[in-house]
């Protein structure tokens, strides 16, 4: 099991996203957990506050590091942890990070807001930082919710066949495969003939080939790599 500790100022948008779908079931089936830890529980402030203006002037609030350290410092962490801050600084999530975080017991993440965090925060903590892409949004929440959605989904028993993450995107170094179901014909649009012929070899061509065109088509950049180790 990975317990999933996620330090966020809005505790509702996680446990929201987790009581539903795959998630739900793998909390329930004690695949996985995911507790939330509120920095304002922690703040001397009576106000609750956990933000404040920047030194040295500047647009926006940033976030206290009491609030965050403190409420870091109150998780109990086990033998095999991780800490990790979502942050547009950190480096690009990938398949191959996904799976090496699979590997923990727990993962702790650390969700941002506002202008950013005081980097004593960083200084203190250490997290390992992780970035969704080039581009910044309101929270860390969205991006946490993402790496606990695709970390979960390596972990034996979670999607209930293994072999449904075996056969996703990046598993391989390619992109997926086109998926059909019924009907057969839809807006005269026909289910390749290969996939109705009960030719498991000829379909598991069939779909390599249609993984290496799309690769090449929509992610060049993947296919060389490929390419290149072939």
């Amino acid at each position: 099991m990975i317990q999933f500790d996620v330090l966020t100022l809005f505790p509702e948008l996680v446990k929201t996203y987790c009581d539903f779908s795959i998630l739900k079931r793998a909390c329930e089936s004690d695949l996985i957990s995911v507790n939330t830890i509120n920095p304002r529980d922690y703040t001397l402030d009576k106000h609750k506050k956990v933000d404040d203006t920047p030194y040295g002037g500047g647009a926006g609030m940033v976030l206290m590091a009491q609030p965050y350290v403190d409420a870091y410092e109150s998780i109990k962490k086990t033998d095999n942890t991780c800490t990790l801050m979502m942050t547009p600084q950190g480096e690009p999530l990938s398949n191959d990070i996904v799976k090496e975080l699979a590997q923990f017991n727990q993962i702790i993440i650390l969700c941002g807001h506002y202008e950013g965090y005081d980097e004593r925060i960083r200084n203190i903590i250490k997290p390992r930082e992780i970035s969704l892409g080039d581009f910044v949004l309101t929270g860390g929440e969205l991006p946490a919710l993402c790496l606990i959605d695709s970390v979960s989904r390596k972990i034996d028993g979670v999607l209930g066949k293994i072999e449904s993450a075996d056969e996703d995107s990046f598993e391989n170094g390619l992109l997926e495969y086109p998926h059909y179901t019924k009907p057969r014909t839809y807006r005269g649009l026909n289910v390749p003939e290969v996939l109705l012929n009960g030719n498991h070899k000829e379909i598991e061509e069939f779909r390599h080939n249609q993984m290496l065109e799309r690769t090449k088509l929509k992610r060049p950049d993947l296919y060389k790599k490929y390419t290149d180790k072939q």
